[in-house]
């Protein structure tokens, strides 16, 4: 998938600056999609030229102006037509914590065990920050009631998906910091 994919996905909520993108990013497709501002801003600039954004410049006092950039109708059809293409193979996990929890039993298991838990305290983080979200989007509706309602379904769908990973991080999280305490206890008494 494609960084301009996940910019028109974002998109679709409505017009929106760079800045606000970047920001929001993390608000609407960072649990599926990692970007930083930069590669969002070059990105942009290339949609732009390409005709799948169009931007009006806002002009504001005491500050410089913004861009705010929409979907143009050749965005929209790109967005359908990549919809119509299925997707490809599920992406492989690049994680250095899950090497490192490889590597633990020869290594330092309580260094380990300390990237384990900022990783719990990481993913509790983003999980409340969903949880926020999905309160914003269901408004004080039930699901069904939101499923039967909202215009769009997209967004909460891949939003449950996120809060499922990150329940999942903090299940396993838990499972290692108890594993790995009690190697820990195994080397320790070997040592003596």
């Amino acid at each position: 998938m494609a960084l301009r994919n996940a910019l028109m996905a974002a998109l679709l909520e409505g017009e929106a600056s760079g800045y606000d993108l970047a920001k929001g990013f993390d608000a609407t497709v960072a649990n599926f999609w990692a970007a930083t501002p930069q590669q969002l801003y070059r990105e942009l600039e290339r949609m732009e030229a390409d005709g799948l954004v169009a931007a009006r410049v806002v002009e504001q006092e005491r500050r410089p102006n913004k861009r705010l950039f929409s979907l143009t109708d050749a965005g929209r059809e790109a967005v359908r037509a990549y919809t119509a293409v299925p997707p490809g193979r599920p992406a492989v996990v690049r994680d250095e914590l899950l090497v490192k929890v490889q590597c633990a039993d020869v290594g330092d298991i309580e260094t380990v065990r300390t990237a384990v838990a900022e990783r719990m305290e990481w993913a509790t983080a983003k999980l409340a920050r969903y949880e926020r979200i999905r309160q914003r989007l269901l408004a004080g509706r039930s699901e069904e009631a939101y499923f039967a309602e909202a215009d769009r379904v997209g967004p909460y769908l891949t939003l449950l998906r996120g809060m499922s990973f990150e329940r999942e991080n903090l299940q396993w999280g838990e499972l290692a910091l108890r594993r790995l305490a009690q190697r820990a206890v195994r080397h320790t008494q070997q040592s003596e």
